[in-house]
């Protein structure tokens, strides 16, 4: 990992990897345009790793063109995160010991039926490995405060 810009130097990134429990959001590219998509991931040994079913759009897109675009930041005041860019690669062979380790990372005891039913449908599972990550940070955490009043996403519906 190349550090490139922002107010956090590299162990700060690295803990914000380590710690953060959101999805990243992964930029490809696809011949319609880019393609931006929610994936759990697992910061080990200087790379992203995520998992997804060896059919979804994302695959085909980054064995095409591996080149990608991450960010990693809540979407709730204070605004802070880590962006940047790397290189991804299709992993079929981690795909299962991926997903088991993303489960257990993200979903609690109180999604264990869910947890079942992405663990069930495992076999069809590819692990994605994003390396060469050249990353900057940001943090509007010194000027902004966590919102106080009023809801933030609306109702479905």
């Amino acid at each position: 990992m190349k550090l490139v810009g922002g107010p956090w130097d590299q162990p700060q990134v690295v803990g914000w990897l380590l710690g953060a429990r959101i999805p990243v959001r992964l930029a490809v590219l696809a011949p319609r345009g880019p393609l931006v998509v929610s994936l759990w991931y697992r910061y080990d040994d200087g790379a992203l790793w995520c998992a997804t079913r060896a059919d979804a759009d994302v695959v085909q897109h980054i064995t095409a063109d591996p080149r990608v675009g991450i960010e990693i930041g809540p979407d709730v005041p204070p605004y802070r995160g880590v962006r940047g860019t790397g290189r991804a690669t299709v992993v079929p062979e981690h795909g299962q010991s991926m997903l088991d380790a993303l489960l257990a990372r993200y979903l609690d005891p109180v999604n264990d039926d869910l947890a079942a039913l992405l663990a069930r449908n495992a076999d069809d599972e590819v692990a994605i490995r994003i390396d060469q990550l050249r990353l900057s940070s940001w943090d509007f955490s010194a000027r902004m405060h966590p919102q106080e009043t009023g809801p933030i996403l609306p109702e479905p519906g």
